[in-house]
């Protein structure tokens, strides 16, 4: 048996290509003391894995062209020499785009299989989860009866944006990229409306979609569609900025929109980091928790079979082809 892993090989020129990437098969190490080693069974793609490679500061992940690529995953331990972890257990462990990892058990969470399907670990009941909860929560604050748009909405944060502000009352109407992706929205996640902004003039659906205007707006996206959002503002609106997959692959960013709408609005537009809100991880993982097992909270996952095909799966993700949360399954969950 051998180790397949996919290197970093080269920092891309704009939108990634699986040529950024290279397969490697080298030897399964023993773990020493104090180590355990893993097999890797849920990989998470995310779009910030594209900062990473660019080497930004605000993530604090050195990832050097030649290293295992960088990436999320629920692996199961397989062999320890660590008094903390025995074999048969579950953790939530950043090893990378690999089949086998060791760990010296630091930054590593035991994940337990009971409380809900392991592979939400790395989306509603993982990092995803904890920044549509948080960023809505906390930054958005959301009330009843208000609107609350939100763009790529059937992904793995807007998923759970979109739910948290129906399950708090408010009217989610969420912005995605397909017609299908709208659908599954409306009729799954229970927005109350989805804009499909490949079709149409964005600004004037948002003014019929949103009469009163907009009192919440949870970006994942920015550009034009943040542009759009900006003119159809609710006084004292506020914007939480998550994330921008376009400026990702830019060397530089574009020309930003007009921000005058916001002084008109009166709002508050604040920046969102999930890393500062760590601290809520456990009342996320309750309150969604308790969402799936009663059946009110829904999610999507993407799916990708093999560790081979994870380039093919992240670019594919960067360039906005994903439906849901983007997984790559490596192995079976049990052998």
């Amino acid at each position: 048996m051998q180790n397949h892993r996919i290197l970093f090989l080269r920092r891309p020129t704009g939108l990634p290509v699986p040529e950024d990437f290279s397969l490697e098969a080298a030897p399964i190490s023993s773990p020493g003391a104090g180590q355990f080693l893993a097999r890797t069974v849920w990989l998470s793609l995310d779009p910030y894995y594209r900062n990473v490679m660019k080497g930004h500061p605000i993530y604090g992940i050195p990832l050097e062209p030649g290293e295992v690529m960088f990436g999320k995953a629920v692996a199961q331990v397989a062999e320890s020499r660590h008094p903390d972890f025995v074999a048969g257990e579950y953790v939530l462990m950043s090893s990378g785009w690999q089949q086998w990892a060791l760990s010296d058990g630091k930054d590593v969470e035991k994940i337990d299989p009971e409380a809900a399907p392991l592979s939400t670990a790395l989306g509603a009941m993982g990092m995803p989860g904890l920044t549509g909860y948080a960023g809505l929560v906390y930054l958005g604050e959301p009330r009843p009866g208000q609107t609350v748009v939100v763009s790529a909405a059937t992904g793995g944060v807007g998923t759970t944006v979109g739910q948290v502000a129906r399950l708090m009352g408010a009217r989610p109407v969420g912005i995605a990229g397909s017609s299908e992706k709208c659908d599954y929205a409306v009729r799954e996640l229970g927005y109350t409306a989805c804009i499909n902004y490949r079709t149409g003039d964005l600004k004037a659906q948002l003014k019929e979609a949103c009469p009163r205007g907009i009192d919440v707006y949870f970006d994942n996206v920015g550009g034009e569609v943040l542009s759009a959002v900006l003119g159809n503002l609710a006084l004292h609106a506020r914007i939480v900025l998550c994330g921008m997959p376009e400026v990702y692959n830019m060397a530089a960013p574009p020309p930003g929109p007009f921000l005058g709408p916001i002084i008109g609005a009166r709002a508050t537009v604040k920046g969102l980091v999930v890393y500062d809100w760590l601290a809520r991880m456990p009342e996320m993982r309750r309150i969604v928790g308790e969402w799936i097992r009663d059946g009110r909270f829904q999610w999507r996952e993407d799916i990708t079979e093999g560790i081979t095909n994870a380039p093919d799966a992240f670019c594919r993700l960067m360039r906005g082809e994903n439906f849901g949360k983007a997984l790559v399954r490596v192995a079976p969950e049990r052998c």
